[in-house]
């Protein structure tokens, strides 16, 4: 078998601008599964910088699942985006010092949980995920969509704030798709199923289980 590597960074030859992203993100509070792959107009690199307010001292984690397809200026808005929006001013002025340092004194940010981001996932060109969101296993998000809330497995979502457009499969199909979990096959088991995961015969992997 001539299985592509996912230890390369770059696995198509002479293309530097997709990579299989686990092997260029460097902070550990982002964290990606095998063969999932960054596409970027520029470069690779900037997939971190679209990370926005991942911040150490707040602990949340972007956590990014297998085989995923993420599309140039995709964004991750963090929990360190985070202001007060029940005080009668949102202003932070705790960060400042001096004579504000005890400003959040008894009162803490608004944080919600890490982010997490299911296998088999598509997310398309320029979307924004906000903090917190959970995007199920085989959704597709689409091209410049804002999600606000959590996406269900197997859903097709778009626009600002996003909402379901439709479902790829029934929910029984949904069942057996989440059932079979073909993302956790050993690598030579799904090369030697790449046709039928082309394919849209859901019974025959239920036989292959």
């Amino acid at each position: 078998m001539n299985i592509p590597d996912k230890h390369q960074k770059f696995p198509l030859p002479h293309y530097d601008r997709l990579c299989f992203l686990k092997n260029v993100v460097k902070n550990p509070n982002i964290i990606v599964g095998d063969y999932t792959y960054y596409d970027d107009f520029e470069t690779v690199e900037n997939f971190e910088k679209n990370v926005k307010y991942l911040f150490d001292f707040i602990g949340d984690k972007l956590v990014i699942g297998k085989f995923c397809m993420i599309a140039s200026d995709v964004t991750f808005i963090m929990n360190g985006a985070n202001h007060l929006k029940d005080a009668i001013s949102t202003y932070p002025f705790a960060i400042f010092g001096g004579d504000w340092a005890n400003a959040m004194e008894g009162k803490t940010y608004p944080t919600k949980s890490d982010t997490i981001i299911g296998n088999d996932v598509w997310i398309g060109y320029g979307a924004t995920i906000m903090p917190g969101v959970s995007i199920g296993d085989g959704a597709i998000i689409a091209t410049m969509s804002v999600v606000t809330k959590d996406v269900p497995p197997y859903s097709i979502v778009g626009g600002n704030p996003a909402k379901v457009i439709s479902m790829r499969y029934s929910e029984s199909e949904i069942s057996d798709l989440l059932d079979i979990k073909w993302w956790d096959w050993p690598i030579d088991k799904i090369t030697a199923n790449v046709q039928h995961l082309t394919g849209a015969d859901i019974e025959r992997l239920k036989s292959l289980q």
